[in-house]
């Protein structure tokens, strides 16, 4: 086993190994580890000891900010208020003074009382209530040895912890799911409690001992819990529901939120009544020894468990399920099925699930009922990423403010004020934020902050600069005061000006041009923004109004060189063959060139021979100088395609980073990320149109990408639109070639 150890943040206490209840699903007493027969009814005083001293001494190690630590049994309750006041005293005084302690309980409530409720109270333990629905589908399984029922007694316990005074102590309810009850029943009886949650639980099996399938049916448990996932849909979520919640993580790029699905390594341990190390509990329900690890707490530190064998095959994401699993495209989600429902006698773990079918149609089904709602509305609307992008922009202007924190001085405070009067007068602060290299000087900015230079990214003088250009572009009658340096002053989206000294100077909006006011009262002004006079030197503009800037100064993000300012002749010639560039692609991907005009705002002249995106925001491409009109047109779609697909990154998780995952790539032998695989696909599909030879790369990766687990529902979103996008250009081949 590989990789570091990964410590237990979460730790089962049994307390006691006995139950009030003879429920006939238990794994504990009904199943195949029959080893609580030979275990004490209640944990010692020594065990308890032992167990708080390895738990503060792991969490020191490790620097855990929090620990759990669940009281559990059989049931719990039947260790008595003293023996748990021991407990949670010797667990409090280890752990107060290394790491936050989180206690729970979860019990049956049948020994639950104000007495109980009183001493949890006390030390913060939060209860946890195992109830599997309404009266008929309770009683199917939880009863009392003689065949009474425990519903009232649950519902009394219920209504015990919702009193106002241990309220806040209510973790929720726990129901273990038989397809053979109601599913609308069983959830609205649970609702009807208004549980601070619910965790709908599979009943544990394996290969050598299936679930009960009533009616025959696969996915007849998955089909149980999404009547249940409708029922909770339709009913506005009332309540969270930690199955589905989990999925719904998963789907969108995040963690699973239970140990039963999802790739997330392991990091809990048991420790019986006799001080017995052992992974987790459900394992008994395989075979006798199963959770078994030889390790105790008076003998064994919690790091010799967590480097277990059997622990550690679950730390592998992964790696640690079975080769079908591996190559299922929703093994993100259900993450191969609980570790114990793989057993097979003959194969051990290494299978899929019992519940291998249910699972993938719970996934998929979950995703069918809420992909139109959870995607992210930018991969669908070109108009809805470009504001997104903009607003994001916005949200670094005002985190930049805040992390300033009033570290600007002056400077700072007046440009920010002027800034919002401008806002109000005009739109030109609108357009200058919308200029990609605005995003470039916040995020150097913030990185400075971040890095303890504040000096080095001259936030005050820089935003003055920024509040300037939005005057003089919405003529707005705002006087600015800006600092310069080195002689030039640059209005970005406009030009730049030559002064003859650094200083301050006062920049008003004056009809087509600007005034710039000196120290000592000389003036200049430009009249016209667009002339090019003898201090004044304009952002040139090109087809569709796109800025041809040669002279920002953050221009230089692009990890390639850029081209200084061009001489009149060179930016004609460039201007024009940018001009035939835009023509040849509106005739062959014109639904691109479309959106390409749109989008791109700012356009760099670059040495080399590819285009580059770097770190501005969405609308900012970096072309080569050099090249025919083919060639700048086949750059123009290649940058256009990377900036987009960075700026889709920039506001929608298109794919999750969280396990060893690899894919072949039809252009190359070495496996890449989903990520590279993605961008070539997404790349490749553009050009298909353009030029030949890119078509079956494009379609043979997206084929690979619609198997691969890490996809989001935005990302499979994206990826069924690219493979419209290679049909129209098929399609479109075939039209020229016939015509």
């Amino acid at each position: 086993m590989t990789g570091p150890l990964v410590p237990f943040r979460e730790i089962v206490l049994k307390v006691h190994s006995r139950c009030d209840l003879a429920c006939d699903h238990c794994y504990i007493y009904e199943h195949a580890d029959q080893s609580w027969r030979t275990r004490p009814k209640a944990i010692s005083d020594q065990a308890i000891s032992w167990t708080a001293l390895r738990l503060a001494e792991h969490a020191k190690k490790h620097a855990l900010p929090s620990v759990t630590v669940i009281l559990h049994g059989g049931e719990p309750l039947l260790a008595g208020p003293a023996r748990l006041r021991r407990v949670c005293e010797e667990l409090t005084t280890a752990l107060a003074p290394v790491t936050d302690l989180d206690l729970r309980i979860h019990t049956n409530g049948l020994q639950l009382s104000p007495r109980y409720l009183d001493l949890f109270d006390e030390y913060g333990v939060k209860v946890g209530i195992s109830l599997d629905g309404d009266k008929a589908a309770n009683d199917r399984h939880r009863r009392f040895a003689d065949g009474r029922s425990s519903h009232p007694l649950v519902l009394r316990a219920v209504d015990l912890l919702h009193q106002e005074r241990y309220r806040h102590l209510d973790l929720g309810l726990l129901c273990t799911i038989d397809v053979a009850n109601d599913p609308v029943a069983v959830y609205d009886a649970l609702t009807e409690l208004a549980p601070p949650r619910i965790d709908f639980l599979l009943p544990h099996a394996t290969w050598e001992e299936p679930p009960p399938r009533p009616d025959g049916s696969p996915t007849a448990y998955a089909e149980w819990i999404l009547t249940v996932f409708d029922r909770w849909d339709d009913r506005g979520r009332p309540v969270p529901v930690r199955f589905f919640e989990s999925v719904l993580s998963t789907l969108n790029g995040g963690p699973s939120l239970t140990e039963s699905l999802g790739l997330a390594p392991t990091d809990l341990v048991v420790v019986e009544t006799d001080g017995t190390l052992e992974q987790v509990d459900s394992l008994k329900s395989a075979y006798e020894g199963a959770a078994a690890t030889g390790f105790d707490v008076f003998r064994h530190t919690l790091d010799d468990v967590a480097a277990h064998p059997g622990v550690r095959v679950r730390q592998l994401g992964l790696a640690g399920v079975g080769d079908t699993c591996r190559r299922c495209p929703v093994v993100r989600s259900c993450g191969g099925g609980l570790y114990t429902h793989r057993y097979r006698a003959d194969s051990g773990f290494a299978n899929p699930s019992v519940y291998c079918a249910d699972l993938e149609a719970l996934v998929r089904g979950i995703e069918d009922r809420t992909a139109s709602a959870t995607a992210a509305p930018a991969v669908a609307d070109p108009g809805t990423l470009v504001a997104e992008q903009h607003e994001l922009t916005r949200v670094l202007l005002a985190e930049l403010h805040s992390e300033l924190d009033g570290r600007g001085g002056e400077g700072w405070a007046e440009a920010w004020e002027l800034a919002g009067t401008v806002e109000r007068r005009s739109d030109g602060l609108d357009e200058v934020l919308a200029h990609p290299y605005t995003r470039t000087w916040l995020l150097d900015c913030l990185d400075a902050l971040r890095g303890g230079r504040p000096g080095a990214a001259a936030p005050a003088g820089e935003l003055a600069r920024y509040v300037a250009a939005a005057t003089v572009r919405g003529r707005a009658d705002v006087p600015v005061r800006v600092a310069h340096r080195g002689g030039a002053l640059h209005l970005p989206t406009l030009g730049t000006l030559g002064l003859d000294a650094a200083g301050a100077v006062e920049v008003r909006a004056t009809g087509d041009g600007f005034l710039v006011r000196r120290a000592g009262g000389a003036e200049l002004r430009v009249e016209r923004l667009d002339e090019e006079g003898a201090a004044w030197r304009p952002v040139r503009r090109g087809a569709h109004g796109v800025a041809l800037d040669d002279l920002d100064p953050l221009r230089d993000r692009f990890g390639v060189p850029v081209a200084g300012r061009l001489t009149p002749g060179e930016a004609a010639d460039w201007s024009g063959r940018l001009d035939r560039a835009w023509a040849l692609l509106r005739d062959a991907v014109p639904e691109q060139a479309e959106e390409a005009a749109a989008s791109l705002t700012t356009l760099t002249p670059v040495t080399g021979t590819e285009p580059a995106v770097g770190r501005h925001a969405y609308g900012a491409l970096g072309l080569p100088l050099a090249g025919g009109d083919r060639e700048l047109a086949r750059a123009l779609l290649r940058g256009f395609r990377r900036a987009k697909l960075r700026a889709l990154r920039d506001v929608a998780d298109l794919y999750a980073l969280d396990g060893a995952w690899s894919h072949s790539a039809p252009w190359q032998e070495i496996p890449v990320p989903v990520s590279a695989l993605l961008a070539g696909a997404y790349e490749r599909a553009g050009l298909a149109a353009y030029e030949k030879g890119h078509a079956d790369h494009a379609e043979r990766a997206l084929d690979l990408l619609d198997n691969a687990a890490e996809l989001t529902v935005s990302g499979k979103l994206l990826v069924a639109g690219v493979r419209k996008e290679l049909c129209r250009s098929r399609e479109r081949s075939v039209a020229h070639s016939q015509g």
